[in-house]
């Protein structure tokens, strides 16, 4: 089973999916301003962290399979469900499969749609680096994530990721990448789920298209979205922001797609 992480008695269970050479310890900055009506899961995925990689591809479903047996094991049964990047990818097929264990679908800087063509062709050619020179792919890639306009306000928050990268076993990373590769369309998923749907994204991210993520979300008074001045990772960026939408958001209400 998966490696996860309990903390917290509150009555709403919110289950944290980290993204892509990333494990548990990113949400360390968010945690101490997430509601204590929250009990927060953490889990490592499969091949992060101190999860191990259980196939040659982790295809997105693989890894939603994993997620609903952690969950099985912690009985578990109604979550709010938030992943950051490839931890939103894998929430999509979560919700795919297991609809009516989601109170609520957050998509943390991630995005419903597949990789266009060139996205894919990237990921192809990267198989390769990823398993002879993993360091190299590491360092040049972590950076980027960043909001390029407050790269020296961050140097710290970016040091800390490429930390966590390196940590991840290579392998690991690899079988993921492959699982991204085969993703599909998953807009469908917010045009029919019940349950609450928010997203969070920033003005700055170089992985996932924000406006074109934002501007084609389903218009359903279940569906809100916020754009944050920030690139892929707001967790590091701007942890209390993003802390306090989803207490407010998760927790109450609020009016629909401000900009932060």
């Amino acid at each position: 089973m998966l490696n996860f992480e309990r903390k917290g008695n509150g009555k709403e269970v919110l289950v944290l999916l980290h993204g892509f050479m990333e494990n548990i310890s990113i949400w360390d900055d968010m945690e101490p301003h997430l509601s204590e009506n929250f009990t927060l899961l953490k889990i490592d995925l499969p091949g992060h962290g101190q999860s191990e990689i259980l196939a040659e591809v982790h295809t997105m479903e693989l890894m939603a399979d994993e997620v609903k047996k952690v969950l099985d094991d912690q009985n578990l049964n109604k979550i709010h469900l938030l992943g950051h990047s490839m931890g939103g990818y894998t929430s999509l097929a979560f919700a795919e499969k297991y609809p009516d264990m989601l109170k609520s679908l957050t998509l943390f800087f991630s995005t419903y749609f597949p990789d266009d063509d060139e996205k894919r062709q990237q990921r192809i050619k990267s198989y390769r680096i990823i398993q002879d020179a993993f360091s190299h792919y590491a360092k040049a890639g972590i950076p980027n994530l960043f909001n390029p306009n407050e790269r020296d306000i961050l140097e710290g928050k970016i040091e800390t990721a490429l930390e966590i990268a390196l940590s991840t076993n290579n392998m690991g990373a690899l079988a993921c990448v492959k699982g991204m590769v085969e993703r599909t369309d998953k807009k469908h998923i917010l045009e029919n789920l019940e349950a609450k749907i928010l997203i969070l994204a920033g003005k700055h991210d170089n992985a996932v298209k924000t406006e074109n993520t934002i501007r084609n979300l389903p218009d359903r008074t279940n569906v809100k979205s916020y754009v944050l001045d920030c690139g892929h990772n707001g967790h590091w960026e701007k942890p209390a922001i993003c802390a306090e939408i989803i207490n407010t958001e998760l927790l109450h209400n609020m009016p629909k797609n401000l900009i932060f």
